[in-house]
């Protein structure tokens, strides 16, 4: 089914990736669609003297007056007629077009503008590529004697900073004090403190500190690995989006500062005093971020479908009764479908970290 629409004109904001469409409705298009108007309005029409929907379609003319028929014509014909039109032109929208138009007249044709954001066209590099550069090459991660050694030193200043607490000293002045004791005056990582902390020696507790440091160098080595895999992929992929999706982020990172700044018993109003800047201005601040994260968004869902890559169902159902316990005002869609979109994501880095 083709478009009744006449002079039409297409174009794209590639900056706010939307469509704008310009077209003629032409008279004889708009009277069949006025006829339908007016008998839409009749069968909810109700005047005195007439059962509801039984009102002659003079006398509904008369009341509502031609102007209103023509408006709900327009309004028919636009929502029959643009769709049809982006059909052809192969135009995918994803919110409600946002429609101008001239004032409607009987007999007349009538000009309108719409425009909308169109859905977001991802083009992905050579991602098993880009992957296989960066796993290619992971280095051995390990923990050496003084990093194992600094470790135990720290564990002992904070030992000796709680048990000056515990003694009645003010916690500042602890902590300075601990800082300034000679290491050979540090309390020892004994049987009996290890224990206390449930482990079974002081043995067993520096080979579950060495343990501990390994883990944690690992997980910043993948980190920063992905990190510089998502750079390239960002490089090289070609995303436009609409603006909507970055301020979507851009919401995202303000209420991730609230929440933060909640814990540590402020809030953003109070924070953008001490600071002296605006909500706008950390916004604009934010924007480079804002687009990366988004098109990294883009660039792990398209994956993830070319791939058919989607969370394991029993993890997702552990992790979202966890979130559950601890959200309990949340929407428990919204949240079920935040916490799917984390595990897929890391199941799609996950399956990067593999390829060969």
């Amino acid at each position: 089914m083709s478009s009744n629409l006449t002079n039409v004109k297409v174009s794209r904001d590639e900056e706010k990736w939307e469509v704008e469409v310009k077209a003629e409705i032409p008279a004889e298009v708009l009277s069949r669609y006025r006829t339908d108007a007016l008998k839409e309005i009749k069968k909810t029409a109700k005047l005195d003297g007439f059962r509801q929907g039984h009102a002659p379609e003079e006398r509904i003319i008369q009341v509502y007056g031609e102007s209103a028929v023509l408006r709900e014509a327009v309004q028919h014909a636009i929502e029959h007629e643009l769709p049809e039109l982006l059909a052809s032109e192969k135009l995918l929208i994803i919110e409600s077009p946002r429609v101008t138009t001239d004032t409607p007249e009987a007999g007349k044709s009538l000009v309108f503008t719409a425009r909308a954001a169109l859905a977001p066209s991802v083009e992905l590099p050579d991602y098993k590529k880009i992957a296989d550069k960066h796993t290619s090459q992971k280095e051995e991660v390990s923990v050496s004697d003084e990093e194992h050694a600094q470790a135990l030193t720290h564990l002992r200043r904070e030992r000796a900073r709680i048990d000056k607490i515990e003694s009645g000293t003010e916690a500042q002045k602890a902590a300075e004090e601990s800082r300034a004791t000679k290491e050979e005056e540090l309390p020892l990582l004994d049987d009996a403190f290890v224990q206390s902390l449930g482990y079974e020696s002081a043995e067993k507790f520096r080979d579950a500190l060495r343990i501990n440091i390994k883990t944690e160098k690992e997980m910043q080595a993948t980190e920063k690995r992905r990190a510089a895999m998502l750079d390239d992929l960002v490089r090289d992929s070609k995303i436009f989006y609409p603006a909507a999706l970055r301020e979507y982020e851009l919401d995202d990172m303000e209420a991730r500062l609230k929440d933060d700044l909640s814990r540590m018993g402020t809030t953003l109003d109070a924070h953008l005093t001490q600071t002296k800047k605006t909500r706008e201005g950390i916004r604009a601040e934010w924007k480079d971020a804002a687009d990366k994260r988004a098109k990294v968004r883009l660039i792990l869902t398209e994956i993830a479908r070319k791939e058919s890559i989607e969370p394991e169902e029993k993890a997702l159902e552990k992790e979202v009764a966890h979130a559950r316990e601890h959200y309990k005002q949340a929407d428990p869609q919204a949240l079920r479908a935040h916490i799917a979109h984390a595990l897929r994501n890391n199941a799609v880095l996950k399956f990067l970290e593999k390829t060969e």
